[in-house]
């Protein structure tokens, strides 16, 4: 009843539970007497006791307990209540192992029963101490010491008995854990090598006493060093254990006299350093070994060792392993069997925390768990060379430098923080490669616009290399011209939107008029923030998907040539680089318009020269049907030196005409044109094809010593089929007959224009009707590589091709084709190229008509009767008059001024003609005939009423023709 009043009374704040959750927080950096209070102060509060004591055993046979902490009492009453516990005949001096909480009831009579007992320490509560509950703290089958609480009001509880056998078992646990923990002045001490090695040392450096302890009587041996270095007088000295246990500072006391316990237990030698207070008052540390000497019976009986003054070395090293254990890097120091003899806090961070087993393995730590860490560590040992690598923690995901130095006892482990200087170097990493990427970015599109030659090619090259890389979906390219906006080209918007680009009023362009008044790029983030600026452009512009915008300013040589205009739609804002980056490319961009422009203003001019030095449109002709392609070797300017021509002759024949100028561009353009038209000027006097090149080769030679051209002259009679070929230095025609059969004509080459020395070969061919005659120049056929024959060839056979795939093909549709295959095939822009294609018709023989006639003056008569009866014949009544008088006046001059033989000839073509041929090669001239001359009218008569009319020469005389319009033309 008592028991439950006086619990009802006592406050206590904490409970049972929180006491012991407060015990199990011990770490490692609780030492053994810090324990010990602690848990003395948790049992005395809970029990409300008068105070409380904590023992532990030593090492020997009969030591008993000493004494290690107190709680609440002073410490001359604890030591009076020591001699009541410690000699009291049921002191639980004798062995607990069952760990169970003892009860010793203490009455004021029983001072008397026992004589060793001093009398109990007065205080003012004296009267109601009524024991001394004790419990022993059982570790590995051996009890370490006891915690013993005095209390005032009867015995413990149950629940507090088992709350006090409870804080006993952890406190033991970590005694024991802590007792048989290597100590930094242990054997392990990284600096340090093995233990002979060390104790020679020690030797030499300091004097070394000798002990010589007596286990069995407790008597312990000092020689005179060995009292010198404890400060023991050897006057006073008792030799007993007791005596060295009182100089051991109570905090090393614990493990000291575990370790000497350990030593005698198992009879292994004993190594420890502790320290020591002496009896003048002075501390330092002493290192202290021995061995175990056994008695006859194999029991311990004594231990005999050195002793000597460690102060000064402790203070070395203490110094070294602060520095190490503060120092900013990590450092581990392994030993030979691969146990973690020193590892600071920064290691730990780095490598892991080190485990609390005894063995302290190097591979029970996080870090180990990589096998290339373990790998790394037994390639340092084995190679004898120091190895360097990077690790992530997995402790703290931070990344470490480490750095694995062999040494003659181990291995030591150097690790420093590279998170900073990864991420620094990551982010350097990213700006290279962002830089990279937008140098790459411009690049290409500097490329492609170096490539743009029209502002639709700009657009394009901006379109492919702007719009996907930045995510844009639509892009728009506007030019100022006469202040006024004018698209020149866009990409998805549509003609609603296109047409607010193009308005003239600023309030509707107000975005792309801010931009090119201020020359200030603008970005608008959100479709909000549009509506709010420029609400009138907002209208059409923005639309559910648009995001963003990015209007540039287009700037060349300090002025607004126009803006660019993009449109974002699905992504975030621009970032500050991509801006940057938009801004200089826009730079890039401008540059290219302007080029584009002045390319546009140039291929106009250009485009107008070549139609003016080639045939805009080929003559429709009787006797052939033709059509040409030309391709400009420089495709910036579209002209060059190729050209061809189609030239009507007399007597419906025709001059075909293809020549290369060496070389291209506005010079050779310029030398092509003076050629064209000397050749039409040569032909119109109807001079043979030989004639024609000796008199160009001539102009050539005369331009300059380094111009060159080649030139193929052909002329088609269609009333005989005949063709004559002369070439300079030009390539043959292929000639395809209607059978499909193809034929190269085997045309003396020559030399060039410019290189030759006339006379020209004429080669004469007859070519049937409907067959295809094919002129090119060598830009067209030349691939590099393979010989011109090859080439030839291989247009032969393109040619054929082309022919075979519909019946009849026009011959548009052949150039087109023919240029399409070949020019794949050949590198664009190394050569101009001309095509010339012209398919032959003959005239037949009911269009043509001639006769031979006398040289008396009967010609003429005989010449008219005969032109009255084939004009009737061809239904060409109208033309008998005017007919009749144009022979009759070439027949009289013949009969006066030429020879013989004399012939008339009629051809119904185009036109009527009308030939008249003499064996003379003098030449008719036009006079001008006064009034009062009776001759020199008939040529002047001939000119009014004929169309045209000429005169050709040939090998065995000439030819007077002229030519009369019909209103029809016949079938041929």
């Amino acid at each position: 009843m008592a028991r439950n009043t006086r619990s009802t009374k006592r406050i206590t704040r904490w409970s049972k539970e929180d006491r012991l959750r407060a015990l199990a927080a011990f770490g490692e950096d609780v030492t053994e007497t810090e324990s010990l209070s602690c848990a003395l102060h948790h049992v005395v509060a809970e029990l409300g006791g008068l105070g409380g004591m904590a023992h532990l055993t030593g090492p020997w046979a009969g030591s008993g307990l000493r004494l290690l902490a107190v709680d609440g009492l002073p410490a001359t009453q604890a030591r009076q209540w020591e001699d009541r516990v410690v000699r009291h005949p049921m002191s639980p001096v004798d062995p607990m192992l069952d760990g169970k909480c003892r009860w010793r009831p203490i009455r004021p009579r029983d001072s008397g029963r026992d004589p060793g007992a001093g009398p109990l320490p007065e205080h003012p509560g004296s009267a109601a101490v009524s024991g001394i509950a004790v419990v022993p703290m059982v570790s590995r089958e051996r009890v370490l010491g006891t915690l013993s609480v005095i209390c005032l009001e009867g015995e413990p509880t149950g629940v507090e008995r088992a709350f006090l056998e409870e804080v006993a078992h952890r406190v033991a646990g970590h005694l024991g854990r802590s007792l048989t923990a290597p100590r930094g002045a242990s054997s392990e001490w990284w600096l340090e090598q093995d233990g002979g090695s060390r104790l020679s040392e020690a030797a030499k450096a300091v004097s070394v006493g000798a002990w010589d302890w007596n286990i069995r009587t407790g008597e312990l041996f000092y020689d005179e060093q060995a009292m010198r270095v404890l400060g023991i007088d050897p006057d006073t000295y008792d030799r007993r254990i007791e005596s060295w246990v009182d100089m051991v500072h109570p905090d090393d006391l614990p493990w000291v006299m575990a370790d000497t316990d350990e030593a005698i237990r198992t009879r292994s030698l004993y190594s420890v350093e502790y320290r020591i207070r002496r009896p003048d008052g002075t501390s330092g540390w002493a290192q202290a070994r021995g061995r175990v000497i056994t008695g006859p019976d194999g029991e311990p009986t004594h231990m005999v060792g050195t002793v000597w003054d460690t102060t000064h070395t402790r203070a070395a090293r203490d110094a070294v392993d602060h520095a190490l254990r503060h120092m900013t890097d990590g450092f581990a120091a392994v030993d030979a069997d691969w146990r973690i003899t020193f590892a600071n806090p920064e290691a730990e961070r780095a490598l892991g925390p080190v485990p609390d087993t005894k063995d302290r393995s190097l591979w029970a730590i996080p870090a180990a768990r990589a096998p290339e860490f373990k790998e790394m560590c037994r390639r340092t040992i084995s190679e004898g060379r120091p190895v360097s690598t990077e690790l992530c923690s997995s402790a703290n995901q931070r990344w470490y430098g480490l750095r694995l130095v062999p040494v003659p006892q181990g291995l030591t482990i150097y690790s420093t923080d590279i998170t900073d200087r990864k991420i620094r170097k990551a982010e350097r990493e990213a700006a290279e490669r962002s830089a990279a990427e937008r140098s790459a970015r411009i690049a290409r599109l500097t490329a492609a616009l170096a490539e743009a030659i029209t502002m639709r090619d700009v657009v394009e090259a901006t379109a492919e290399h702007v719009l996907a890389p930045f995510g844009a979906t639509r892009l728009a390219v506007l030019t100022m011209e006469d202040r006024s906006p004018r698209v020149v080209g866009s990409i998805r918007y549509g003609e609603t939107q296109l047409d607010l680009f193009r308005a003239h009023d600023p309030h509707i362009t107000a975005p792309v008029a801010e931009v090119v008044t201020t020359r200030v790029p603008l970005f608008i983030t959100s479709a909000g923030e549009h509506r709010a600026r420029y609400p009138l452009s907002a209208k059409v512009l923005v639309t559910d998907e648009d995001q963003s915008w990015a209007f540039l300013p287009l700037i060349v040589s300090g002025r607004v040539t126009g803006c660019c205009v993009i449109d974002f739609a699905g992504r975030q804002p621009l970032t500050g680089e991509e801006r940057t980056l938009l801004t200089a490319l826009s730079g890039f961009i401008a540059q290219a318009l302007e080029r584009a422009r002045l390319y546009d203003s140039e291929h106009n001019r250009a485009q107008e020269l070549q139609r003016g030095l080639l045939p805009q449109k080929l003559p429709p002709l009787l006797a052939i049907g033709a059509a040409a392609r030309y391709l400009p070797a420089d495709r910036h300017l579209d002209v060059g030196g190729d050209w061809y021509d189609l030239i009507a002759l007399s007597a419906e024949r025709a001059a075909l005409v293809i020549g290369d100028v060496m070389g291209h561009g506005l010079s050779e353009a310029a030398t092509m044109g003076r050629l064209r038209t000397a050749v039409r000027t040569l032909t119109e006097l109807e001079l043979a094809p030989d004639e024609i090149l000796t008199h160009l080769n001539e102009l050539v030679s005369d331009l300059s010593d380094d111009s060159y051209a080649t030139c193929l002259y052909v002329v088609y009679d269609p009333t005989t089929c005949l063709c004559e070929f002369a070439s300079a230095g030009h390539l043959p025609p292929v000639v395809m007959h209607p059978d499909h059969s193809v034929r190269i004509p085997e045309i003396p080459t020559n030399s060039p224009l410019g290189a030759a020395t006339p006379p020209f070969d004429v080669v004469q061919l007859e070519v049937p009707d409907n067959s295809l005659l094919a002129l090119f120049t060598d830009g067209l056929v030349e691939s590099p590589g393979q010989d011109i024959d090859e080439c030839v060839d291989r247009f032969t056979g393109i040619l054929d091709a082309a022919v075979g795939k519909e019946v009849r093909p026009s011959l548009e549709t052949l150039c087109d084709t023919i240029v399409s295959a070949l020019l794949p095939t050949q590198k664009k822009g190394r050569d101009d190229a001309a095509l010339f294609l012209a398919r032959t018709h003959a005239l037949t023989a009911e269009n043509v008509a001639a006769w031979p006639l006398p040289t008396d003056p009967m010609a003429a008569r005989r010449a008219r009767e005969l032109v009255r009866g084939q004009l009737a014949l061809w239904h060409l009544d109208d033309l008998v008059m005017t007919t009749e008088l144009v022979v009759s006046e070439l027949i009289g001059n013949v009969v006066r001024h030429a020879q013989g033989p004399v012939a008339l000839r009629l051809l119904r073509g185009r036109s009527l003609v009308c030939e008249v041929s003499d064996g003379s090669l003098t030449t008719p001239h036009i006079r001008r005939a006064s009034d009062t001359d009776e001759n020199g009218r008939g040529l002047q008569l001939v000119s009014a009423l004929a169309h045209r009319w000429g005169v050709r020469y040939g090998t065995s005389g000439k030819t007077i023709w002229t030519e009369q319009l019909l209103h029809t033309l016949p079938a041929i």
